[in-house]
């Protein structure tokens, strides 16, 4: 039984015993005032009577008339006149009239009045004594009215009383309730803090929670600003805070191998030339300005653009990738016109190369760079500030998806009837934990874009999904057959959600009407969004955990890295788990640094009560690195070739 209840029914039962003893004590007053009244009722009527009888001058027939006048008034149980000798002379007598108060309280309240005693004179000679003995029934009744209407009475003040005992138990629960919450929103960990009770005891609660909780956020905010340096440390170039070669190629690779993103991107490639003369004639510390100088160039665009990338691949390279179609050229044109008015002011004869590419997104790193790279051979070939763009050439052309081809009224109608028909299938790449047991799998889907074609996978439809805005439809359609495969195999699946599905409005009251029609499979499903949606849509995404979560699903965060820094209030999303990237992961078993940021996000990730598990692991001897890492699980090439073993 709760504190509260135990409180509540204390109250209850001191006021159930007040109120019963507030009705005794009044009965038994009232029991005693009518008794008394009784019994001065007895001895003023006998008087008067007896006054009466005297003045007959001892006439029987006379003083019989005035008894049977005074008895016929029906309150009256007997009348006896008596000689001085003690023998009855006159006498009038009636049976006890019986009470309309019911038995049992008439036997527990018994009034028993004395009979009232007067001399009846004739004269100076004593006649007798009269004897007068009211019926008590009367009394019994008016007792009876008068404790109904006491209890009437009281019952309305306790009610009022139990009406007030309920609020003030309820306001003294309130932050008793905020507190409860609070410290279950730690164990989950959520920090919140909660509004201090007007109670005095209960406000040195309230306060002492509230300092306990700024504390913990005061630690975890310190512990995202210490992994900040070791992002630093781990991924950046000392000199200009970009990612080193290994970490761009890694982020490029995560990049080019999701399904989000749009079909075409761009590739940009920098080299300030001849870096050695540079050294020799200027000197290393002003040679270091001038790579400072083109790295903040380049780093301008990751800095404003969500989704670009940039690095500095060695001591003269310089990469951008840009995430969007047909912004290559411009951009790399921007940027030499940039330096070419910076540079002149560190001295004469620094010039910038730039070679740029724009291909689909689906090529191949090698096809990406080999582009690239033989458009800067081009541009280094002449002298100055010079920018040479790759166009496709005619082997690459094929990769472009059909459907852009088709015209985007075709392939939005191919979308929506696929989606219509549910034309649409689940894959599974599991997630293994240190053990090798499934945790869950990992369900991409494909779409059916014609009738009996193959399933293309999302990387060929979703970036013309999301600019039909039909992003939504298709993660409904993704829950609906993830809900419907586990209630046939019983094994939990993770769903991706695109981040411009949150800005649907309707989107997550659609989920929940498919969680409702399939209560028990919702348990082992998950809902996993890209970090980036945290970062942008974080009150969106709080508002789709609160409603969600509730019902049994999963929630996490994909593709994580140094951004978790960045996710206002990371402790309050209500997440369950953290999904760390390739490019963060990738290589972790060679490089001290990179073990230390990983080390670092997990115990960050560990103090919110975070599952945390990576993605797109292919090496053995990152898997082994990541396990002394103690991440819970890992996802990729790794984990499918494992679990195809075993099978």
């Amino acid at each position: 039984m709760s504190l509260m209840r135990q409180v509540g029914l204390l109250v209850l039962a001191a006021l159930l015993a007040s109120l019963l003893g507030s009705v005794a004590v009044s009965t038994l007053s009232v029991r005693l005032l009518l008794q008394t009244q009784l019994q001065m009722k007895n001895s003023d009527n006998a008087q008067a009577l007896a006054l009466v009888l005297s003045q007959q001058q001892g006439d029987p027939t006379l003083m019989e008339l005035q008894m049977s006048a005074l008895f016929d008034t029906g309150y009256y149980q007997s009348v006896v006149l008596r000689h001085a000798d003690g023998k009855v002379a006159l006498e009038r007598r009636a049976s006890a009239l019986a009470s309309r108060a019911p038995a049992w309280f008439v036997a527990l309240t018994p009034i028993e009045a004395q009979p009232g005693v007067a001399q009846v004179s004739n004269g100076w000679n004593a006649v007798g004594s009269l004897e007068v003995q009211s019926q008590s029934a009367y009394a019994h009744d008016e007792l009876w009215r008068s404790v109904t209407r006491i209890s009437l009475l009281l019952s309305v003040v306790g009610v009022l009383a139990s009406l007030a005992a309920a609020w003030v138990l309820r306001r003294i629960r309130r932050p008793l309730d905020n507190v409860a919450a609070q410290a279950r929103a730690v164990v989950e960990g959520s920090f919140t803090v909660v509004p201090e009770s007007d109670v005095p005891e209960l406000r040195g609660l309230s306060q002492a929670m509230n300092a306990m909780v700024l504390r913990v956020k005061s630690m975890f905010e310190a512990q995202a600003e210490q992994l900040q340096v070791l992002s630093l440390q781990a991924h950046c170039d000392p000199l200009t805070g970009m990612s080193t070669r290994k970490h761009f190629m890694a982020e490029l690779s995560s990049a080019l191998s999701r399904d989000e993103g749009p079909s075409h991107a761009g590739l940009v490639l920098l080299r300030l030339r001849d870096l050695t003369e540079l050294n020799q004639r200027l000197g290393r510390p002003a040679v270091d300005q001038i790579l400072l100088s083109v790295g903040k160039a380049v780093k301008a665009y990751p800095d404003r653009v969500r989704g670009c990338l940039g690095g500095r691949l060695n001591g003269a390279d310089f990469a951008l990738w840009l995430p969007a179609p047909d912004v290559a050229q411009e951009t790399a044109q921007a940027l030499s016109e940039a330096l070419r008015a910076s540079l002149p002011a560190f001295g004469n004869g620094i010039h910038v190369a730039v070679g740029a590419v724009d291909l689909p997104r689906d090529q191949a790193m090698g096809v990406w760079f080999g582009e690239a790279d033989a458009a800067l051979a081009r541009a280094e070939s002449q002298s100055g500030f010079v920018v040479e763009f790759s166009k496709l050439r005619p082997g690459a052309q094929e990769a472009v998806t059909g459907l852009l081809a088709l015209g985007e009224r075709a392939w939005r109608a191919q979308i929506m009837e696929a989606l219509a028909e549910k034309r649409g299938r689940l894959l599974a790449y599991p997630l293994l934990d240190k053990a090798g047991q499934v945790l869950h799998q990992e369900s991409p889907m494909q779409l059916q874009l014609e009738q009996g074609g193959a399933f293309e996978p999302a990387s060929r439809w979703l970036p013309l999904a999301l600019r039909s805005r039909l992003t939504a439809d298709v993660d409904v359609l993704a829950v609906t057959l993830a809900l419907e495969a586990i209630a046939r195999d019983g094994q939990a699946r993770c769903i991706n959600v695109a981040p411009a599905s949150l800005l649907d409005g309707s989107f997550v009251a659609r989920l929940r009407e498919q969680v409702f029609q399939a209560p028990q499979a919702a348990r082992k499903l998950g809902l996993e969004l890209a970090e980036s949606a945290a970062i942008a849509h974080f009150d969106l995404l709080l508002e789709m955990g609160r409603q969600l979560r509730p019902l049994g699903l999963k929630l996490g965060l994909e593709h994580a890295g140094a951004g978790l820094a960045q996710v206002e209030r990371l402790y309050q999303a209500g997440l369950d788990y953290v999904k760390l990237d390739v490019a963060v992961v990738s290589g972790v078993s060679g490089d001290a640094a990179r073990a230390a940021f990983v080390r670092g996000m997990v115990v960050m990730l560990r103090s919110l009560a975070l599952k945390v598990y990576a993605e797109g692991v292919v090496d053995a001897m990152d898997v082994q690195a990541l396990w002394d890492c103690e991440l819970d699980g890992v996802t990729g090439p790794w984990a499918t070739t494992q679990q195809a073993g075993r099978a």
